[in-house]
């Protein structure tokens, strides 16, 4: 198959729906080998029967699941997409569950995925890894605490990564969608106090975009297109952080 990821092996995490569905269906066409991942077994294998792609049901809050499922003879791209949101909490509200749920798929399990993939990419001479964090990432208003926190938490493992392994052949870049049209945002009902608060800047928020609108930035960052990015956090949010 030919395409900017001909003959790489790509795998994606939250790839059953979203944004991580979009960058699997926009890497296989782009001629990549897609492992699609995710939590939901049924929508997970509708992904892959559709796709034609390989995909493994795998909790990546798990540490020994996700060295297994990176166990693998090369894996040249991986792409840490699998996150959930958390209400609009204010810090003064959010529970330790909320905060240790959030943190373990946010944080732990991209944390566990760079480690276990990391050797294999050394030896291997290169590869990339593109995490999706998000407009919170940048400030302090777009999400609830423990959301805020984890994806701050995570651009700096983005860049801690690019600082130390660049000169072994890696690449590691973040992707910062702002409000897309995926059911993520409709899951659960917000914190009426945040909620509140945050709907006062609804009217400085650009149109919601469409996961296909990241998948293709997301596409590119990870193909030799990009090869000189690395250690960035792409913005993909229809100027939202302009405002």
């Amino acid at each position: 198959m030919s395409g900017r990821l001909a003959g790489k092996v790509a795998v994606i995490t939250g790839a059953a729906s979203g944004i991580g569905r979009s960058m699997a269906r926009a890497m296989v066409d782009d001629g990549a080998h897609v492992v699609a991942v995710d939590v939901d077994a049924d929508r997970l294998a509708a992904v892959a029967a559709e796709l034609g792609c390989e995909h493994a049901v795998v909790d990546i809050t798990d540490d020994a699941a996700v060295r297994q499922l990176l166990d693998r003879e090369r894996v040249d791209i991986l792409c840490n997409n699998a996150g959930i949101l958390d209400a609009l909490t204010p810090l003064a509200d959010v529970t330790d569950a909320l905060w240790d749920r959030v943190m373990r798929i946010n944080l732990d399990g991209p944390f566990y995925a760079c480690r276990a993939v990391l050797p294999k990419m050394v030896e291997a001479g290169g590869g990339v890894i593109l995490n999706t964090c998000s407009a919170a990432a940048l400030s302090g208003g777009r999400a609830g605490a423990a959301y805020t926190a984890s994806k701050h938490a995570l651009l700096g493992i983005t860049r801690s990564i690019a600082w130390y392994y660049g000169d072994k052949g890696i690449r590691c870049n973040a992707i910062a969608p702002g409000a897309i049209q995926t059911k993520m945002h409709v899951r659960e009902a917000p914190h009426t106090g945040g909620f509140e608060r945050y709907g006062a800047y609804f009217p400085t928020m650009p149109p919601h975009g469409r996961a296909a609108d990241v998948a293709r930035v997301a596409a590119f960052l990870v193909s030799d297109d990009a090869v000189y990015v690395n250690g960035e956090i792409v913005s993909v949010d229809g100027g939202w952080n302009a405002f």
